[in-house]
């Protein structure tokens, strides 16, 4: 089995849990996992990941509803985020959901 890049000490799997237990934020993970599939419209390169208002736009929810599925995923630590003037540019954590999933396998 190939050993997480991140401690799992580091890894607060109960908060993972939570943030996956909805669909709207597993969805999000997913579009972040290919973002140059489901964001190529982004004007700015992908490399700083996926601007929030282009998230906002693809789930067609209200921004702050969006804004919480996104506070829920960073807490979890699903996900990082950049800012670039004034705009938030998010990215799939790769080493904790790794950890996660190494986690997970372990345990079931």
């Amino acid at each position: 089995m190939k050993k997480p890049t991140t401690a799992l000490a580091e890894v607060d799997i109960d908060a993972i849990h939570k943030a996956l237990a909805n669909p709207v934020r597993r969805e999000i993970l997913a579009w972040l996992r290919e973002p140059e599939t489901y964001f190529a419209d982004q004007e700015l390169m992908l490399e700083h990941g996926v601007c929030a208002g282009r998230i906002d736009a693809r789930c067609g929810l209200s921004q702050s509803t969006v804004s919480a599925h996104l506070a829920a995923l960073q807490k979890a630590g699903l996900v990082t985020t950049k800012r670039v003037g004034q705009w938030v540019f998010f990215k799939r954590n790769e080493p904790v959901i790794e950890a996660f999933l190494a986690h997970m396998n372990a345990q079931l």
